[in-house]
């Protein structure tokens, strides 16, 4: 009997459920923290990157952003092998910490005005600390979710990590819009983006009263669990998972975090409007994420991708094309919807499909590891290389660019195993 089928069998419903808030909500806090600074970057990049147009402050600061995404395939190679050698539980307590350092950092840290070069160097370290935080928190929340889920019903219950992510944002948002109602515009540019930072680092703290009390899904470890000479047989499913992060979190970021810059410097709508948009469009896509969770119980984790795939690749060129020339907030809330929706069938799945890859003694390396290269070079990227295609005047050769990473998904999702018809995740191993 495998530690995935014990697990199935010893906890009741009400201690899973338990289990699932407390994994979700680190996950929720640690996503919080992350996308206040992309929300934010527009008010606090001319205290950085004084110099230049609006753009060039932006790609400063979406510079650090990626730098940020850089350190993610360094924290899933930490935070996996210590949650496959030294237990789940233990591994997420330390990412939500380092959490809560990184955003502290961040709230205090002094402006360009204050000590000149220091300061994007110590925005800089703040976002290295919460990228590196994040890389690990991704890959041991999707294989803690996994696990502590029960049999047949995986892809409902391991949707809730998208829920929580999405939650973060929307969580993100949401501060950020009520800080807005109480600061002026200069306030807000001048100290009071500060505010959501500090919330975060409380809000981590607290987490960790939460995740003391967690069962450990994984308590059958051999000597060479979470050693990249145990995860090397399991190249292709690797590359598998890398490949479709690629295309997965390229076209999640370009319409969530992204968009909101999109509004503002290519479409020219105001940036309380902008933010208005994308907090009310981020409640029906978290509502998703059960569904077609549940979706995926029914009709495999192949599917789901596949679906996704198609659609991203066939319609990313267009939605942007529109969102490029909206006027109105309705007609921006409504695309970004339809952009979300083909995303939701991957994003449900996330976590799940790459955890059903690889066995218990490397599930969190494996995870962790292949997210956060293929994270970092696409998703981490996006704002990046959007803002470098608008400053040297091609804007669409951004879309074209997306839209050809989203066809190396659906390529890669026909390599994926059919999970209609047995359980990886109840299996001593599994052959990719």
């Amino acid at each position: 009997m495998t530690s995935d089928e014990k697990m199935d069998e010893g906890l009741t419903t009400r201690a899973r459920l338990r289990a699932i808030i407390a994994g979700s909500a680190g996950n929720l806090v640690e996503w919080y923290d992350f996308y206040v600074y992309a929300f934010t970057a527009l008010y606090f990049s001319a205290s950085f990157f004084p110099k230049g147009d609006v753009t060039a402050q932006l790609l400063g600061t979406s510079g650090i952003f990626a730098v940020g995404f850089l350190m993610r395939p360094l924290g899933g190679w930490f935070f996996g092998r210590l949650a496959d050698r030294r237990g789940r539980r233990h591994s997420m307590m330390v990412a939500i910490l380092l959490m809560a350092v990184g955003s502290a950092l961040i709230a205090v840290v002094p402006t360009y005005a204050q000590v000149g070069a220091a300061a994007p160097v110590l925005l800089l370290l703040g976002r290295m600390v919460q990228g590196f935080s994040t890389g690990g928190e991704y890959g041991i929340a999707a294989t803690y979710l996994s696990e502590i889920a029960t049999k047949g019903r995986r892809g409902f219950w391991a949707s809730f990590q998208y829920v929580t992510l999405i939650g973060g944002q929307l969580l993100a948002l949401t501060v950020i819009l009520l800080v807005q109602q109480f600061v002026s515009d200069e306030a807000m540019r001048e100290w009071a983006w500060r505010i959501p930072f500090a919330l975060g680092a409380v809000a981590a703290v607290a987490v960790l009263a939460l995740r003391r009390d967690m069962p450990e899904t994984a308590p059958d470890r051999n000597k060479e669990a979470g050693t990249m000479r145990a995860l090397l047989p399991h190249w292709r499913a690797f590359l598998i998972v890398m490949g479709l992060t690629a295309g997965g979190s390229l076209f999640f970021y370009v319409f969530t975090t992204y968009m909101q810059k999109y509004l503002v410097n290519t479409a020219a709508m105001d940036a309380k409007t902008a933010n208005w948009v994308m907090t009310a469009v981020l409640i029906p896509f978290a509502l998703m994420q059960p569904a077609f969770g549940a979706l995926s119980d029914r009709i495999g984790r192949k599917a789901n991708i596949v679906i996704f795939g198609v659609c991203a690749t066939l319609a990313t060129v267009p939605l942007l094309t529109l969102l490029g020339g909206v006027t109105s907030a309705g007609a921006a809330f409504a695309l970004v919807l339809l952009a979300l929706t083909i995303a939701s069938p991957y994003t449900a799945v996330s976590g799940l499909f790459k955890a059903e890859l690889f066995p218990v003694h490397v599930r969190a390396l494996g995870v962790g590891l292949a997210y956060g290269i293929g994270n970092a070079a696409f998703g981490g990227t996006a704002e990046y290389v959007a803002l470098s295609f608008k400053q040297a005047g091609n804007e669409s050769g951004f879309y074209w660019y997306a839209t050809a990473i989203c066809a190396v998904a659906l390529i890669t999702a026909l390599l994926l195993p059919d999970t209609r018809r047995r359980d990886p995740l109840s299996d001593a191993d599994v052959a990719v």
